[in-house]
């Protein structure tokens, strides 16, 4: 009998219950759909490229899954919340006809129980489709080819799935028995005669508070931009940045705290709009509205702000790797030596001695044959026995680019620094770099004779620079580029030790300035100059790049199986014996071209999977908000209607507070997500080109189908309300 009640329940208070099953079912959709996603690099063929990125994918969003099951759990529970305060007299009524209140708990149960059933099914099978069209999705930006497409169906995500949403509907039990248990009958039947009391604040003070908020918000802008992101990590960075969010948050909180009283003033001011129509009724419902959801519209600002920037910036980034790793990769093979500076060995012989260590360290004055270094004992993991590794034996055409510091032996301040050259041409960086350390080291020095080996290798003509001739070399992104194009085009001399340098050409080859293979730009600046002005000097090595092709007869297969081999290094000693280098990042095209779809995947993945869910729930949110103001304001849409006003200017007039309450808390996460990402942009390009079209038009389509769709669910539902209040006479 009780389940015949609950069935019958759910399907009289369809309504009701829309946005608690649209919700629930396109957080079962999403939760299972993203959960296949070991199932989908199988398919796609990323795992045979990338043993191992479906498990690390697939933990990743596992646990993000439960995370993000929690966030849904709460939510749920308001939604569930507006359904309670539609149907407490129903509740009450049921205790009247002698029903314990065990016996309504356990309706409430059931009907709980059947629309989450009925968002499992629902989610799984539209789940079940969304996770067979993003193989496709995942095949793309990995970069693979689909051999053998086939639907399948995943135990795994499934019960993931089902225990996120047994712990929702946990926790939405636990909240309706404990309204059941504390309300008394007298309560419930008296729920729907129970106005929320309308607090409408002083309106000046409000147009106060809204002004202090809007200009906190501008303030925290200013600084920002003036600031810039914390990117050395100093304490006094962090500690600017963390006012500077803490003034945005409060400014958003006032913000919405005297956005109803600004509005009163400023339509009260506009005499023939305000007593236009129900203009008049409007504002006053949405001042009282907004005075009692304030913070949460702030919240929900602010969320916005972190989903939008959240997309679009990670979006953006696996753009730009997706298009930069073609230049950065010019060779099958790269391989880098760092040397020891001066500070550095003196350091570790101290810290050697102190702790009885044997090795000694120094300052390389010639620089090491990476080629022949790379001839190693090679030691299978599994054997003890030791094979030769020689590396030599697989690359044909190949080069050394030997780097060397500006700082000269002996001395303390380099002979070029990015500074220095950021001053010459009156062009800044990036807010937020002035105190990094990267600014003030000096830039690479490399002899003209090594770079136009380098240059011969690539395939491109050599340079003369003469006697006092300079190039600047870097494949980084336009926010130093520039500098560096103003620079020679300005013709900026350089003291090189005593010379005068003049610039050899008007801007940087960009492509003649990458020197190893990486997914974005790690050549900040290398200076080539002629060979004896380096020696004259005394500048010490600082890095060693080495770039090579496989031989002839050699497949990239079996190059990179050959590289892939595990072999441990011994110390880069000189003819002393001391340690005057260490072995730094070795990379294959393949493998670069891996890590970025790797990066290029996980970015993506996550940036759609955060983004989406946080919008759906600021969305659910407003809808259960608006929907729940509604059902409380019915009474006053029916003496409206009795007194003549039509139901279409009613529904206006919902229309327009409800407008309100969803575009404002988004034109201000727009406005913040603007600000943050102008930011994110300009430090991003230090390393490679940033562009936000394209993700920003990803971003729109996101919030059109998710942010958009509710607000459209939330009219017709309201309109729903309202008809049934105008055609249904109260019982006073």
């Amino acid at each position: 009998m009780l389940c015949k009640i609950a069935l019958g329940n759910v399907r009289r208070a369809g309504k009701d219950y829309l946005v608690y099953l649209l919700t629930l079912t396109l957080a079962v959709t999403v939760f299972y759909a993203f959960n296949t996603i070991s199932v989908q690099v199988d398919i796609a063929g990323v795992t045979e490229q990338n043993a191992g990125m479906g498990e690390t994918l697939g933990g990743i969003i596992g646990g993000l899954t439960v995370f993000l099951g929690f966030v849904m759990g709460f939510l749920m529970v308001y939604a569930n919340n507006f359904i309670m305060k539609r149907r407490k007299k129903e509740f009450g009524l049921y205790q009247v006809f002698g029903m314990s209140r065990w016996q309504v708990a356990r309706i409430m149960a059931m009907e709980t129980l059947f629309v989450s059933l009925a968002a499992l099914v629902l989610g799984v099978a539209c789940g079940l489709g969304l996770s067979w069209l993003m193989v496709f999705f995942t095949a793309s930006t990995f970069k693979t080819q689909i051999a053998d497409f086939h639907f399948f169906f995943s135990i795994s995500a499934f019960m993931l799935t089902v225990g996120c949403l047994v712990a929702i509907f946990l926790v939405t039990l636990v909240f309706n028995l404990r309204v059941v248990a504390r309300a008394r009958i007298i309560d419930l039947m008296s729920a729907s005669r129970r106005n929320e009391a309308i607090r409408v604040r002083n309106p000046w003070l409000s147009a106060l508070v809204f002004v202090v908020g809007a200009v906190a918000i501008v303030v925290a802008y200013v600084r920002l931009l003036h600031d810039g992101l914390p990117y050395d990590g100093s304490p006094e960075g962090m500690q600017a940045f963390l006012v500077t969010t803490i003034t945005v948050v409060a400014g958003t909180i006032l913000f919405f705290f005297g956005l109803s009283g600004f509005l009163l003033k400023v339509l009260q001011a506009a005499r023939n709009l305000y007593w236009r129509g129900l203009n008049m009724v409007t504002l006053r419902q949405l001042a009282a509205k907004v005075n009692t959801v304030s913070f949460s519209m702030a919240m929900i600002a602010m969320i916005l702000f972190l989903a939008i920037t959240a997309v679009t910036a990670g979006m953006s980034l696996a753009g730009v790797m997706n298009e930069t790793v073609e230049h950065g990769t010019p060779a099958d093979y790269s391989r880098i030596i760092s040397y020891i500076g001066e500070r550095s060995a003196a350091e570790l012989n101290a810290s050697g001695q102190e702790g009885g260590a044997a090795a000694r360290y120094d300052v390389a004055t010639e620089p090491i044959d990476v080629l022949a270094a790379s001839t190693v004992d090679t030691v299978a993991p599994d054997t003890p026995e030791a094979r030769p590794f020689d590396l030599a034996s697989i690359i044909g055409d190949s080069v050394q680019l030997d780097v060397y510091d500006s700082t000269p032996i002996g001395q303390q301040v380099p002979l070029v620094t990015l500074d220095g050259l950021c001053d010459a041409v009156d062009m800044p960086l990036p807010a937020g770099t002035e105190s990094s350390d990267a600014t003030g080291l000096g830039l690479g020095i490399a002899k003209e004779s090594d770079y136009n080996r380098y240059l011969r290798f690539m395939g491109f003509e050599e340079v003369d620079l003469g006697q006092d001739g300079y190039l600047i070399t870097s494949d980084m992104g336009s926010s130093i580029n520039d500098v560096y194009n103003a620079v020679m085009k300005e013709g900026v001399t350089i003291d090189f030790a005593g010379h005068e340098l003049h610039p050899a050409a008007d801007a940087v080859d960009y492509d003649a300035s990458v020197f190893q293979n990486a997914m974005m730009g790690m050549n900040s600046g290398v200076i080539v100059v002629p060979d004896e002005l380096v020696e004259e000097a005394g500048l010490p090595l600082y890095y060693s790049y080495f770039l090579g092709d496989y031989a002839e007869g050699v497949s990239v297969e079996e190059g990179d199986a050959f590289v892939g081999e595990y072999r441990s290094y011994g110390d880069l000693t000189n003819d002393d014996g001391a340690v005057v280098a260490l072995w730094g990042m070795e990379a294959t095209r393949t493998s670069t071209y891996e890590s970025v779809n790797s990066m290029n995947g996980l970015i993506s993945y996550l940036a759609i999977y955060i983004g989406f869910v946080l919008v759906v729930a600021c969305a659910a949110i407003l809808t259960i908000q608006q929907l729940s103001g509604v059902a409380d304001a019915s009474g006053n849409y029916r003496i409206l209607s009795e007194l003549g006003t039509e139901r279409r200017d009613i529904a206006h007039s919902v229309l327009a507070q409800q407008a309100v309450f969803f575009v404002f808390p988004l034109v201000l996460g727009i406005a913040h997500s603007c600000v943050a990402l102008s930011v994110i942009i300009d430090l991003v390009e230090l390393f490679g080109g940033f562009s936000i079209a394209g993700a920003a038009g990803f971003t729109a389509l996101i919030f059109l189908v998710a942010y958009g769709g509710y607000f459209f669910v939330t009219y017709l539902m309201s309109r729903g309300i309202i008809r049934d209040a105008v055609r249904v006479r109260i019982s006073w």
